[in-house]
């Protein structure tokens, strides 16, 4: 409820900056709209909190299924209000701000917290463990390589996209229709993801997640026609969702109950660190290289995520192993 009611603030702040046309305060509005979506992040894994292990994977795709509405209503509510204060864009922030607004209300009136965890798992009395042990365990490495890979790759190529497109003769209206399928792409698979991992399993959810962003990079290579635009970024969109979505499982079972606040604290950080890197590089990567080369420059960062997703299966195999021989 704080993150939302910072970011309807936010909201309001922009519409008085709008108002005013001070740049620097309109940056203030929006920075805390940002703050906003970094709380929003952890939507998921609240999600997750009350759920058992194989019901982890359908509450997060859940949450982020609501990323469909998003997708489809978000531009049609920009702009209906653009023009409904005096000031050009005012109403669009209003709407931010009453949006903000509208999920503190949701969050007050419909979510509950799940009932307390242990401090330490049952029948170990020892402290938490420390963040590099955690953190280099093969599931969170994994779990780690798909969050951040997945939104980098991501990142990096929608960014660019809307600037490709009109670099390659096709108009601004098409770039933004492009972006919006493209974020379709990212969150209706949210639909029915969580039952194909619960029906095939994480690691080829997360293996196909990855061919997805390959492929987006090879159409690319192929052609530069709007189909060709289209075609690359719905792939990329269900592809990050695959990889987001498996990897946010795989982080779920990285740690017990006392470890998760900074497990998450710190894999969000290097999610969104990254992703943020990956934004900014975006158009003078495009400018030096072209559209067609930053698409192949993702390939061995989809690779990278494979090798680590590899490696925890193999550790996956080898701990079972283990257990059986035992027995």
């Amino acid at each position: 409820m704080l993150g939302a009611l910072i970011g309807s603030i936010g909201g309001l702040v922009s519409v008085w900056a709008v108002f005013l046309g001070s740049f620097w305060l309109f940056c203030i509005g929006t920075a805390a709209v940002g703050v906003f979506q970094a709380f929003a992040q952890y939507y998921r894994l609240a999600a997750t909190d009350s759920e058992p292990d194989g019901r982890k994977a359908r509450a997060i795709s859940l949450v982020l299924a609501g990323g469909v509405i998003a997708a489809l209503l978000g531009p049609l509510l920009a702009s209906w209000s653009t023009d409904l204060l005096p000031a050009l864009f005012a109403g669009s922030y209003l709407m931010v701000g009453l949006l903000g607004l509208a999920s503190a209300a949701l969050l007050w009136l419909g979510y509950r917290d799940a009932p307390p965890e242990p401090l330490v798992l049952p029948g170990h009395e020892q402290s938490p463990r420390k963040l590099r042990t955690i953190l280099t365990q093969p599931v969170s490495l994994a779990a780690l390589a798909n969050n951040v890979i997945g939104g980098v790759v991501m990142m990096f190529i929608m960014t660019a996209t809307p600037l490709a497109a009109v670099a390659n003769q096709h108009s601004i209206s098409d770039g933004a229709s492009i972006i919006q399928w493209h974020l379709v792409g990212m969150y209706a698979p949210s639909l029915f993801a969580g039952r194909l991992i619960a029906l095939l399993g994480l690691p080829p959810i997360l293996f196909l997640g990855m061919a997805l962003c390959a492929a987006c990079a090879v159409i690319a290579n192929f052609s530069t026609s709007l189909v060709a635009f289209y075609m690359a970024l719905l792939c990329l969109g269900v592809g990050w969702n695959f990889m987001f979505v498996g990897g946010t499982t795989l982080l779920t079972s990285s740690y017990a109950a006392c470890e998760k606040a900074k497990v998450q604290g710190v894999a969000e950080l290097f999610q969104y660190t990254f992703t943020a890197f990956a934004t900014l590089a975006a158009g003078p990567v495009l400018q030096l290289m072209g559209w067609k080369n930053m698409n192949a420059v993702v390939l061995p960062l989809i690779v990278v995520s494979a090798v680590f997703t590899v490696r925890w299966m193999r550790a996956e195999r080898n701990a079972k192993s283990l257990v059986v021989e035992s027995a």
